[in-house]
């Protein structure tokens, strides 16, 4: 039988919906025997009780964080994987980006606001790693901003399209959050003894309009151990975009570690499943075994 993995998928300890258990359960029954939770910003999925649900699962965990920083004005994600889960260092400059977002969302609300729009500050505020995403779901889910967004958009938008029109540089509700660099976090992450990994290039070059060589600057610049290349992007309007073979190529001509990540937050249908199992995307064992061996030594 196959072995899959997943190495990016985000709880409810961030953005995601399912608890770190919950995502365990998932896995079983999507056939995963080997996951990394990638919260945003935040390890606090991970204690002694969940490594034991996970091995009593037959599920193989790695720690895993997914880290925000800027880069040219650009947010970019940084996976880091394997590290010491009690490396002070790490810990308290995660607790700073993640206090940092609460700054954020008090700074962007007051901004929605005076566009019109109804924000549950009190609610999204006891969000530990509160996010964009929190947001903007907020907003579209309010029937009180029913008529605001259709007016605006024509439609009732997700997340994405509101936080793409509304919230990103250089759209009204643009707030610039207090971050780190890219750098700056591999440095975090290799400190706490951890491996690091450019979070989906594919991403950036659709949502950012980076090119393949800005990418290449951006590595030669971090100098990550691997790039998350089996990666389905999935755009505003819900296509999927699949350009892992052109980011295995890339990885390959550069020496790096490829990774394979659903960026699961929850069941929508649209985005990938835990495991990529909904997806054409299938690593052999020795693949598989490849990369977890290089993650973990």
């Amino acid at each position: 039988m196959q072995e899959l993995s997943d190495l990016h998928i985000h709880s409810n300890c961030s953005d995601g919906v399912l608890s770190p258990k919950e995502i365990i359960d998932r896995a079983v029954n999507n056939g995963i025997k080997v996951i990394a939770i990638a919260d945003h910003d935040t390890i606090s999925a991970y204690n002694k009780d969940l490594f034991r649900y996970a091995e009593d699962k037959g599920i193989m965990l790695i720690r895993a964080v997914e880290i925000s920083t800027r880069y040219k004005g650009r947010g970019i994600h940084v996976l880091g994987y394997n590290f010491d889960l009690d490396n002070e260092e790490l810990g308290n400059k995660l607790y700073t980006i993640r206090n940092a977002r609460h700054t954020y969302l008090h700074s962007v609300a007051s901004k929605l606001e005076m566009l019109g729009y109804i924000v549950n500050v009190d609610y999204l505020d006891k969000i530990e790693a509160v996010t964009k995403a929190h947001i903007a779901l907020n907003i579209v889910e309010n029937k009180d901003n029913e008529k605001l967004l259709i007016n605006t958009f024509g439609h009732i938008p997700t997340k994405g399209e509101l936080i793409e029109t509304i919230m990103n540089e250089g759209c009204p509700a643009y707030v610039e959050k207090e971050t780190i660099n890219p750098n700056e976090a591999c440095k975090l992450l290799r400190e706490a003894h951890g491996k690091v990994v450019l979070a989906h290039p594919v991403a950036y070059k659709y949502e950012d309009g980076l090119t393949s060589e800005d990418i290449l600057e951006l590595v030669r610049e971090m100098k990550p151990d691997g790039i998350e290349a089996n990666y389905i992007y999935v755009d505003r309007n819900g296509n999927k975009i699949n350009e892992c073979e052109e980011w295995n190529k890339f990885a390959k001509e550069h020496n790096l570690i490829t990774t394979i990540g659903s960026d699961f937050h929850k069941d929508d249908g649209v985005h990938p499943d835990i495991g990529l199992v909904n997806e054409d995307i299938k690593l052999n064992d020795n693949e598989i075994n490849s990369i977890i061996d290089k993650l973990l030594n």
